[in-house]
């Protein structure tokens, strides 16, 4: 089995009620530990590369990293670029074995998001790579991307016909309260998210799949580990998870996931290190990180996601 795009997952996952898991990675223990979890869980996949990560790991590491899963697995995987931020990384990547890229104009003018998304669908469609858009603002920061809450949009609903018929993007991205990074909300503050928003946009786009970015719950016992063994987030919170669920009966076919992965890694690693203070094996510490990692993903699939047994 080969990479596969997102076109066949996301009109399974629309006419089921369920969303798929689009997960950040940076490494090998990281894409063992999600695609084990989605093996026995038989899960479609969505492994997402950031810029960040493609220059940390190399291109051309992530894709064999990549390609090795699929063949381990079996499991249809699609392999995507994350917020890619102009036309030349989205080239590069479609020209190097991503079967989906994502292009992310939501900082320029509608009309300049719309020329520079249809750009990079162009490029795609001829050579057969799906696209990923973003209407509106999230806040919060999370490797290259950084907007303050006072940047913050929320998606227009009337402008999302207009956008998707110009610009023939696959799937789009929307602003309906969630937020990058692990801090996404003040202290205090109660998480919600714009179902309103959301209901209006799949009225406008009947069938269409919406993706959710900046969708970690930022499980409390991670943080809680994390401060046990010497961190400091006392302020992290993250999106219920029941809201993620009602989101995936929806019109979301795609949810992101990226802090929860960072967090059930370092909670694992500052654990390990508390407790066997005189190891010095990468594997005696990567090998219980990956299985948190696992661990973490078998839950979204299941409790959060609704997938298992969808691939």
């Amino acid at each position: 089995m080969a990479l596969c795009t997102t076109k066949e997952m996301f009109e399974k996952a629309y006419a089921g009620g369920y969303a798929v898991g689009a997960f950040n990675v940076n490494n090998m223990e990281i894409i063992q530990g999600i695609t084990e979890a989605a093996a026995e869980e038989k899960a479609p996949l969505i492994l997402q590369v950031s810029a960040g990560a493609r220059k940390y790991a190399k291109h051309i590491y992530l894709m064999k990293l990549v390609e090795a899963a699929v063949e381990d697995t079996g499991l249809p995987i699609a392999l995507h670029l994350d917020h890619g931020g102009d036309f030349e990384i989205c080239r590069s990547c479609i020209d190097g074995g991503f079967k989906s890229v994502m292009i992310d104009g939501s900082k320029y003018t509608f009309e300049e998001n719309v020329a520079l998304t249809k750009k990079v669908v162009d490029y795609a469609h001829e050579r057969g790579v799906v696209v990923e858009g973003e209407l509106g603002k999230l806040a919060g920061v999370e490797d290259d991307v950084s907007v303050a809450d006072a940047d913050a949009q929320f998606t227009n609903p009337a402008e999302v016909e207009e956008f998707v018929s110009k610009t023939g993007v696959d799937s789009l991205a929307i602003a309906i309260g969630t937020s990058h990074g692990a801090y996404k909300f003040k202290p205090g503050q109660k998480p919600q998210l714009r179902f309103d928003v959301l209901e209006k946009v799949s009225r406008r786009l009947p069938g269409f799949p919406i993706v959710l970015h900046g969708a970690s719950s930022v499980i409390p016992e991670f943080v809680e580990k994390v401060n046990r063994y010497g961190g400091k987030m006392p302020d992290a919170i993250g999106i219920p998870e029941e809201m993620l669920r009602q989101a995936a009966k929806m019109a979301v076919c795609k949810i992101n996931i990226d802090s929860d992965l960072r967090l059930a890694m370092t909670a694992s690693v500052r654990e390990h290190f508390a407790l066997h203070p005189d190891h010095f094996d990468p594997r005696q510490y990567l090998t219980p990180a990956r299985d948190a990692i696992k661990a973490m993903v078998k839950r979204k699939l299941t409790n959060v996601l609704g997938c298992g047994g969808a691939a």
